[in-house]
Order: C-alpha cells, then sequence, then structure tokens
C-alpha cells in the first residue's frame, strides 16, 4: 500500500463516484471551493497497485499555539471491498496522524459513513459538525410514486403554489443579491448559523453542474431560493431561503419538487435532504419530513488525539466560547 497526496481530479472523483450516496463534500469541486474560501486543503489517499483503497479530503483548521486539527468531512472513504479491513483504514489514519505531528496537529477529526472498529486508536466521540441525521428521497420511482409518498398536506401545497402562479428556474450570479437577502433574512428568522457573502457567492461560481441556484417567483419577486449540489448518484439540498412575504403561496414546496425533478432528470438516484433535528430545526424537519423518503442516521463524528494535553485545552476553550455563544 502506498500513501500520497492525489493530483488527478479524474482518478479522485472516479473513487467517489464508485461509492453509493456519493458525498459532495468529498468530490474534487468541493475542495477546490473550499481553497478558493480561504481553507488549507490537501487529498490524500492510500492505494493498492491496481487503485485507490481509501481516500479523503482534509482540510487543516488553525488553533492558538501555531497548532491545528485534521478535519475530514464525511471522510475518510473506503472501498467497499475494505468494509471488513478495518487495519488497512487504520492504516490510513496513521499516515495522517504521522504528517500531522509534522505540522503541529492536535487531533484528526473524522466522519466516515462506514467506521469500522478503531479501538487502536482510541477514537473520541465529539459534536457533530455536518448533521448527524438525513433523509434521502430514492430518485428510481417515478415522479407519479414520488408524489405519492409525500405526506398529503405536501402534495396539497406543491399543487396550491402552481395554482398560485408561482414559477421556478435555475438562477445564477445575477440573481446573487437577491439570494443573498433571502439567505440574511431567513437565518434571522430561523436562527441558522450564515457564512460570509463572498462563502456562498464563491460557492454559485462552482460548476454549474456540480451547484445548482434554484429560485422561485411570484409577482415578479424572487421569494424563495434553493443551492443543491449534484455529484454521481446523490443530489443534496445544502442551502434553503425563502421571504417573509407571500407565504400563503407555498413556494418552497414548489421549489422543492422543482429541485427533486432536476436531480432526477439529471440522473440522480437519491435526492438528500442533508439534516434533520427535532429539537434544532422543528419547522424545517417537518417540512422536509413532509416529501417522504428514508431516515439515516451516520455514525458520528470522532477526534483521532494525537496531542493528548493540547486537546483537553482545545475542549475546555470550546467549551467556553459555546457558552458565551449562548
Amino acid at each position: 500500500m502506498r500513501f500520497s497526496k492525489e493530483t488527478n481530479s479524474s482518478e479522485w472523483n472516479n473513487f467517489f463516484l464508485l461509492q453509493k450516496h456519493c458525498e459532495f463534500l468529498q468530490s474534487w469541486e468541493w475542495s477546490e471551493f473550499q481553497k478558493k474560501a480561504g481553507s488549507q486543503v490537501e487529498r490524500y489517499v492510500l492505494r493498492n497497485e491496481e487503485s485507490i483503497q481509501v481516500a479523503s479530503s482534509v482540510i487543516k483548521k488553525e488553533l492558538p499555539g501555531a497548532k491545528g486539527y485534521y478535519y475530514c468531512p464525511r471522510g475518510p472513504i473506503f472501498s467497499k471491498k475494505l468494509e471488513d479491513n478495518k487495519e488497512i483504514f487504520i492504516d490510513f489514519l496513521n499516515n495522517l496522524i504521522r504528517i500531522g505531528k509534522q505540522e503541529n496537529v492536535v487531533f484528526i477529526r473524522i466522519e466516515p459513513n462506514n467506521i469500522p472498529n478503531l479501538n487502536k486508536l482510541k477514537p473520541v466521540e465529539t459534536i457533530a459538525i455536518q448533521p448527524k441525521r438525513t433523509i434521502r428521497l430514492d430518485l428510481n420511482k417515478d415522479e407519479g410514486e414520488i408524489l405519492k409518498g409525500m405526506h398529503q398536506k405536501t402534495r396539497y401545497n406543491i399543487r396550491l403554489s402552481k395554482r398560485k402562479g408561482v414559477k421556478v428556474y435555475e438562477g445564477d450570479q445575477g440573481n446573487f443579491e437577491e439570494f443573498w437577502k433571502l439567505m440574511s433574512l431567513t437565518c434571522k428568522r430561523d436562527g441558522f448559523r450564515l457564512h460570509t457573502k463572498d462563502y456562498y457567492r464563491k460557492m454559485l461560481n462552482i460548476d454549474k453542474n456540480f451547484v445548482k441556484l434554484f429560485l422561485a417567483e411570484y409577482e415578479g419577486n424572487i421569494i424563495s431560493a434553493n443551492i443543491v449540489s449534484f455529484f454521481g448518484d446523490t443530489a443534496v439540498y445544502a442551502h434553503g431561503a425563502s421571504s417573509n412575504e407571500y407565504r400563503n403561496v407555498m413556494a418552497p414546496y414548489l421549489l422543492q419538487w422543482e429541485a427533486i425533478k432536476s436531480a432526477k432528470e439529471n440522473g440522480c438516484k437519491y435526492y438528500d435532504f442533508y439534516g434533520i433535528d427535532e429539537m434544532k430545526w422543528p419547522g424545517v424537519t417537518r417540512f422536509k419530513r413532509g416529501f417522504g423518503g428514508e431516515e439515516f442516521e451516520y455514525e458520528g463524528t470522532y477526534d483521532v488525539v494525537i496531542d493528548k494535553l493540547w486537546y483537553s485545552i482545545y475542549n475546555v476553550l470550546r467549551k467556553l466560547r459555546r457558552k458565551i455563544k449562548l
């Protein structure tokens, strides 16, 4: 087995495209976007003579005292053939640990979809970065079956929105200011964390086949917007926003349905609603569940600790920061 950085975008994406429920956060395009947004990103692979066996993009986050940590968003990902071979997965992490020690890394934060027994590395479960639970809609069904699987009220609201004259179309950078206004309103109303304006602008500059902006318009006003990623067999509803006005026309329902249909037309097999949580996002969770689908829970988020002393200091500071924000 050979551990190295990967510089071939085709080989990288081809490995992830072989996986079921492709993770857009591990795609080449997303790594490039993260770099443009100011993150330090490397892509590492463990391969045999034939092909990549384990891979992950790794984002280096800075900590005080010239320290840092590695973050593997929804990764590392390992070949389906390795599901029972935890030693190879541990080998990949040990190589990351070796490099991390050279770069003053305190720990490695991982979010693998399927985590083998890592007792040797004694991973510590921690607060999730990405949503731990999601809903996946099966797009292998025809449109009639998908609609039938929705809550009755959701189907009604989709039809109502059409009757009211809401129009849905794909937007571009020319619609950015309207989108940003909606995002700001939504985050203030619902208490979501908002990225910077420049972050969203750069996101919408990614390949249009990878990230699409869907807009809902009513009486000449853009009143709802969704950002959806398309990678391999999965489309992901990454961000959504809506106006405080014209709520009676139910635009978010039609907007979501048109995005689902677009994903199906583009050959996706699954539509991922990205995150649900009854306690944190009760309204959003209820909205997403209305579209049917199967609920799925990820294994969780774990820290593989390299420097125990600094990791303890980090956790104390993290708890203090969270209390201040509360």
